[in-house]
């Protein structure tokens, strides 16, 4: 099936979702008024923020401008106000595509002040409608209620079912994928040849064919040491040809749904321990995919990342000791202090991970993993990432050196492989995975 069919069911679908919630959590309104945002400006400065529509919004409209609007009306076509203001300084028009527009009655406007306007000769009051976004004051402007203003009890229904995804969902998460894909293998070769962190992350952005502010999450491109830095910023421009590893961690986006993609390399010349740990996590990350199926728990998965990570220090001599007792003393999570997943879709750490029914409840994750982001049941439709990691991070490992308080922990520690592996820095493997009825399919590896 085509995006065009995909999308009409998508929109069939949201609107059945948004109807029932809203009737189900605000009976007082009776329909529903979704904003884009608005552009947002650093301090002091006339310069505009990069912008991101708010989710939601994006969850019915692949348009990412400010002041965009779409009306929501139980039983009624949705609404979109699109707003394409007077300006001669910027490009304001919006061009759709046919598929995207024919499930919307469309009201081109110049401002979204024109919208009140517009909700009167729709027969509807400001104070009927509940607002979704970020621009309360806007909400008030125009008349809507402030307790109306983004209801708890309706926004934790609608970020609950963010997480199951529909045929227009995974299509444009499979395709942001294999363009992230592209990128990737862009971004392998330039490391192979030598080059930079720049280099490779200019060299990825080529091969996606995309803007730096256009990818779903700013891209990790990290030499060595700086792999062990878990969200590692910085592109440095020094040519390195004598980079051991490299770990990059890079998406698309496709009508605003993101993949998340991790990756790492070696060179011929790396360290012989290193480069085997790196098959060893490679090969622990596809087992991790293979064990997911509907009805288990997210934290299963980490707990099983967990345990792999204690063989993989054990088998090769990174610690000493039995498995029972490095798991007892938590030794996996100095070299994994990450949790092995999260939910993804419109947001890379999409919404509702650790939210367990539709009420808003929570499901904290365990003291021992505070990090993991996603505690809920595995069910199908779902969408999340599977990575496991394995880090050389001084700032975790040097306090057990000498620690008076739990000593035993240090002892389990192979110091000196330890010292000789911190400027490598670490491994992350990662793929999307897509929860089926009847187990998992691998986004990353089958979108080639």
């Amino acid at each position: 099936m085509s995006f065009a069919q995909h999308y009409a069911d998508h929109i069939k679908h949201l609107r059945a979702l948004y109807g029932s919630a809203l009737t189900e959590t605000c009976n007082a309104c009776s329909a529903i008024l979704l904003h884009s945002g608005t552009d947002q400006y650093y301090y002091a400065d006339d310069q505009t923020v990069s912008f991101r529509a708010y989710g939601h919004f994006t969850h019915w409209l692949p348009v990412n401008r400010p002041n965009q609007l779409v009306l929501i009306v139980p039983g009624d076509k949705p609404v979109y106000f699109q707003v394409v203001p007077r300006d001669f300084w910027h490009e304001q028009n919006i061009t759709l595509e046919d598929w995207v527009a024919e499930p919307f009655t469309v009201y081109l406007l110049e401002s979204s002040s024109e919208v009140a306007d517009q909700l009167q000769c729709l027969g509807l009051q400001p104070s009927q409608l509940a607002y979704l976004g970020e621009n309360t004051h806007y909400a008030t402007a125009i008349g809507i209620p402030p307790a109306a203003h983004n209801p708890p009890a309706l926004l934790d229904r609608l970020d609950y079912h963010r997480a199951y995804k529909t045929d227009y969902e995974v299509a444009c998460i499979r395709k942001a994928n294999r363009i992230a894909l592209e990128g990737h293998m862009a971004a392998r070769a330039m490391f192979e040849n030598a080059g930079s962190e720049y280099d490779i992350h200019m060299a990825y952005l080529r091969a996606c064919n995309i803007l730096e502010e256009e990818t779903p999450y700013t891209n990790i491109v990290a030499l060595d040491e700086k792999s062990a830095i878990l969200h590692y910023q910085y592109k440095r421009r020094e040519v390195a040809p004598q980079s051991q590893v490299l770990l990059i961690d890079a998406g698309c986006r496709v009508n605003g749904y993101c993949s998340d993609i991790t990756r790492t390399s070696t060179r011929e010349h790396t360290l012989s321990l290193f480069s085997d740990l790196v098959e060893a996590m490679e090969e622990l990350e596809v087992g991790l995919v293979q064990r997911v199926v509907p009805g288990i728990s997210y934290l299963d998965i980490h707990i099983a990342a967990q345990q792999g990570v204690t063989e993989i220090l054990l088998e090769h001599g990174i610690c000493h000791g039995s498995f029972d007792e490095l798991m007892q003393q938590k030794i996996s999570t100095l070299f994994m202090p990450h949790g092995v997943g999260h939910l993804l879709g419109i947001q890379v750490h999409d919404v509702g991970g650790r939210q367990i029914n539709t009420l808003g409840d929570i499901k904290a994750p365990p003291s021992e993993y505070p990090a993991l982001r996603n505690t809920r049941k595995i069910e199908k439709g779902q969408v999340f990432t599977i990575e496991p990691g394995l880090y050389f991070i001084p700032q975790l490992l040097n306090p057990e050196r000498n620690n008076s308080q739990q000593p035993e922990r240090g002892k389990l520690i192979n110091w000196d492989l330890v010292d000789a592996l911190i400027p490598l820095g670490g491994i992350r493997i990662e793929d999307n995975v897509l929860v089926t009825a009847s187990g998992v399919e691998n986004l990353t590896r089958v979108s080639i």
